[in-house]
């Protein structure tokens, strides 16, 4: 496979980031004999985008949130359906260099926000241990099909965002290509 080219500035180009001749964004360009010209009407609007942080958080509180709606309303499918949500949500919303971060942390995510939500819920009872672990095994089980729909969402996502290019990257910083 021949080494794939660096994305960057040409040769005598200022990356995209550096504004040429000092000039901000608010400031006013002059024209010909000292008059402001107006700026050009901006283009169609950038969606919002995660970072991949974000997208991770997303589905911890999502996933919390689910969770103690599943105790409390008594609906089971809560928790795996607010993780669905947050998994496709996240994969939509994250920025493209960021898909491999959120890609493998999905069930990691979910997990951190059981145990949080379980945590809360077996405060107050006698046997706080046994009560996490079967609260913690239970929850698991009756949402693993959701987790596994979830996952595999945001990995069909990924991979028409641009997930391979994100592994090809990865495996060139690794192997000093880059």
């Amino acid at each position: 496979m021949p080494p794939r080219k660096a994305h960057g500035p040409d040769p005598g180009q200022a990356p995209y980031f550096v504004r040429p001749n000092g000039r901000g964004r608010n400031v006013p360009r002059a024209g010909s004999r000292g008059r402001a010209v107006p700026r050009p009407k901006a283009g169609p609007r950038r969606t919002a985008r995660l970072t991949g942080r974000g997208g991770v958080l997303a589905i911890v509180v999502f996933s919390f949130a689910g969770t103690m709606v599943a105790h409390w309303a008594g609906t089971p499918a809560a928790p795996g359906v607010a993780f669905t949500l947050a998994c496709l949500f996240g994969a939509v919303l994250v920025r493209p260099g960021d898909l491999l971060s959120l890609s493998v942390s999905p069930p990691i995510a979910f997990f951190a926000a059981v145990v949080a939500a379980e945590s809360l819920l077996a405060l107050g009872s006698e046997g706080f241990m046994r009560t996490l672990l079967l609260g913690l095994a239970s929850r698991l089980a009756e949402v693993a099909p959701w987790l596994f729909l979830g996952t595999a969402l945001v990995l069909v996502i990924g991979v028409f965002r641009g997930l391979p290019g994100n592994i090809r990257d990865l495996g060139d910083e690794l192997n000093g290509r880059r």
